[in-house]
């Protein structure tokens, strides 16, 4: 058995660590376990298939029930899909006439006109 840091064969059992024998390296004091397994995780179909749902408007938690996923997975997934699009661009014409009949209907009918309640 050796080290994975410094390559020392000098190493001491440290107890278990969900199940598999802990290892401390008496040179570097590194903790390590004698043979790692990479996550398997999802395949690019099963990431697919929930990215096309949420884009077709099934909420988080929807997707979840129907496809075993966890929402927080799928979260993170829509977040790694949106950081490879282009930034918001610039139009070529700006309107010229705009419409604010709903916002201002809104704020009007607000009891308070700023934040906390103050005038």
């Amino acid at each position: 058995m050796k080290c994975p840091e410094c390559k020392s064969s000098h190493v001491n059992k440290n107890g278990h660590k969900k199940g598999k024998q802990n290892y401390l390296c008496v040179e570097c004091g590194r903790q390590f376990i004698e043979c790692y397994q990479p996550h398997k995780g999802y395949s690019q179909e099963v990431k697919r298939e929930c990215l096309k749902m949420y884009v077709n408007g099934m909420g988080f938690r929807a997707i979840e029930r129907i496809k075993g996923v966890h929402h927080t997975t799928i979260i993170n997934w829509v977040k790694q899909v949106g950081e490879l699009l282009p930034e918001a661009y610039e139009p070529d014409t700006i309107p010229d006439v705009g419409e604010l009949d709903e916002l201002e209907t809104f704020i009007g009918s607000k009891k308070t006109k700023s934040g906390c309640g103050q005038q």
